[in-house]
């Protein structure tokens, strides 16, 4: 035992501008302890909306321990993690295409959108750069506006679509703006656009909710697909692991647009999510944690008279219309990395939730 746990030492990942503490106290320590980062001299990481506490300890260990097999294709292992995603979601293993990433599972479906000329649509604020190539793909997209409150408009998306519609996407909790369509309003949206269309459902920052997954829902409609990933959550972002939820028969149809589907994912990461899933105290930590800094995040940005969307994710969508300074020089000053204005009209910006040292650094930097 006493080997085992030197061994374990000795091969801490270590990260750029990143100090990892070793695995045995990784495991022991409150969330905001897993990662030691050196804030004076590396930037302060608040654009990506990554997990700051990094992959979990059993994670680590597996990534460790499966270098030694990169040498070999991971034909063992994607059963298995197939496998532990399907009992995750309560659906069947034939409901599961692994990709790297949700990004490629994105590309997959605008892929399959487009084998039929048309339009797809989206709302006016959305994650969609992964939306670039679907006009040399023939898709034409259409945007509806979101609400005052900044959420989906289902009822403006349901009257937007014609019959050139293909798919319409929905990120849920929305990026950039933190918002959520509640699972009663989603189910009956779903149930009349897919009538004529496929909907196309984004539920990256499902896990840092307490709102149900939609997956349940594909095992009787062919026109859902839900895209679900372990970049954030899971903190496995440089890793690239994603998957698609759909019907059977759906993927076997978007799989055909792949070469060789599930083989996109390395040894490495697929032991790493296999390993993540059964991390159960490393999640529940991260979404105390979240929660914690996001709160503090929320009410020292209002105190700055700065206005706040209430948030169902790991970042926080606010207004810099009431700020007097220059944010993204006074951001740059402190050697900060946040992201760019969303919406010009009230200057809504999206800020990463950090550790709790990170946030305090940001709130001095910006006070």
């Amino acid at each position: 035992m006493n080997n085992r746990r030197n061994w374990l030492k000795k091969v801490s990942l270590g990260a750029v501008g990143l100090s990892i503490i070793p695995f045995e106290s990784f495991a022991n320590s409150p969330a905001e302890d897993y990662i030691s980062s050196n804030l004076d001299k590396s930037p302060i990481l608040l654009r990506s909306n990554e997990n700051p506490y990094g992959p979990s300890p059993l994670a680590r260990i597996a990534m460790t321990k499966s270098v030694n097999n990169s040498n070999r294709y991971g034909w063992n292992l994607y059963p298995e993690l197939i496998a532990a995603i399907a009992k995750k979601n309560n659906i069947s293993d034939n409901n599961i295409l692994l990709g790297a990433g949700s990004t490629e599972i994105l590309d997959l479906v605008l892929q399959y959108s487009a084998l039929s000329k048309g339009n797809f649509i989206m709302a006016e604020t959305t994650y969609d750069y992964w939306t670039d190539p679907s006009e040399k793909l023939g898709l034409k997209k259409i945007t509806v506006p979101l609400t005052k409150d900044k959420k989906h408009d289902l009822t403006a998306i349901l009257k937007a679509i014609d019959s050139d519609t293909k798919m319409i996407y929905i990120c849920n909790p929305n990026n950039p703006t933190g918002t959520i369509c509640k699972r009663e309003n989603l189910v009956s949206f779903i149930k009349e656009a897919t009538k004529k269309a496929l909907v196309f459902v984004d539920e990256a920052y499902i896990d840092f909710t307490k709102e149900q997954s939609l997956s349940d829902l594909v095992l009787e409609n062919k026109n859902l697909i839900i895209t679900k990933t372990f970049s954030k959550m899971y903190g496995l972002a440089g890793a690239r692991v994603g998957y698609a939820v759909a019907n059977s028969a759906t993927i076997n149809e978007i799989s055909i647009l792949k070469s060789s589907p599930n083989l996109t994912i390395t040894v490495v990461s697929t032991a790493a999510a296999i390993a993540s899933l059964g991390d159960q105290k490393f999640i529940q930590q991260v979404y105390t944690a979240n929660e914690e800094v996001k709160k503090y995040t929320i009410d020292q940005l209002t105190q700055l008279n700065l206005t706040c969307i209430p948030s169902y994710s790991n970042f926080v969508y606010f207004s810099l219309e009431n700020y007097k300074k220059d944010y993204f020089k006074q951001l740059e000053d402190h050697n900060i990395m946040g992201t760019r204005i969303y919406e010009e009209n009230g200057k809504w910006t999206r800020i990463t939730i950090g550790t709790m040292k990170e946030m305090e650094q940001f709130i001095e930097a910006i006070k």
